[in-house]
């Protein structure tokens, strides 16, 4: 029987939950812009599976505006605790406004507050100008529920190419890569 990556990746996200793994579905994303230039960041994972692996973030942040100039992304996992690590690769889509609306009811409040005062990555000039606009926004929105702003969206990135590294002795790491072809996956060992 052929081996599922996302099956696995399930499996192995499923464990780092279970063994209180903190911040198990913390996941690195690298982004590039136009011009290649890399950058890195910490982002959670929302959903995993045959359509994607899904975070959620200002689009007019940095890594949203990297994304709308170059949509593809590398995300990893890196659970110690248990030896293992996950790298995906692909392109990246921006999941659909319903999507978006769906996962935004689910936020807390003082979050979704948060996502409005603050213009993520913009120059700040000092931490209470922030915390004035916090403010503001929590007292404009007393009562009643807080839309989701246009520019707060998820993006999906679309696996393919998944590598699944297990710590080995002498640094004899096990590294197997899945690399889509067609509706299916091509499996090959790596070297360490």
């Amino acid at each position: 029987m052929a081996v599922q990556p996302l099956a696995r990746f399930h499996r192995w996200f499923s464990a780092a939950r279970r063994a209180g793994v903190p911040l198990h579905d913390a996941m690195a994303l690298a982004t590039a812009d136009r011009r290649g230039r890399p950058s890195v960041r910490f982002v959670l994972l929302k959903e995993a599976g045959a359509n994607g692996f899904v975070f959620y973030t200002n689009a007019r942040s940095r890594k949203g505006r990297e994304l709308r100039d170059n949509p593809r992304a590398a995300l990893v996992f890196y659970w110690d605790a248990l030896g293992r690590q996950v790298r995906v690769e692909g392109p990246v889509r921006e999941v659909t406004p319903g999507e978006a609306d769906a996962y935004w009811r689910t936020r807390p409040r003082e979050s979704q507050i948060g996502a409005i005062a603050s213009t993520q990555s913009a120059p700040l000039r000092d931490r209470a100008g922030l915390m004035d606009r916090f403010r503001r926004v929590r007292r404009m929105y007393r009562g009643q529920p807080i839309p989701r702003p246009p520019h707060w969206t998820g993006y999906r990135i679309l696996p393919r190419t998944m590598e699944f590294w297990t710590r080995g002795p002498h640094r004899l790491h096990d590294r197997e890569e899945f690399v889509r072809s067609g509706a299916g996956w091509r499996r090959r060992r790596l070297q360490p």
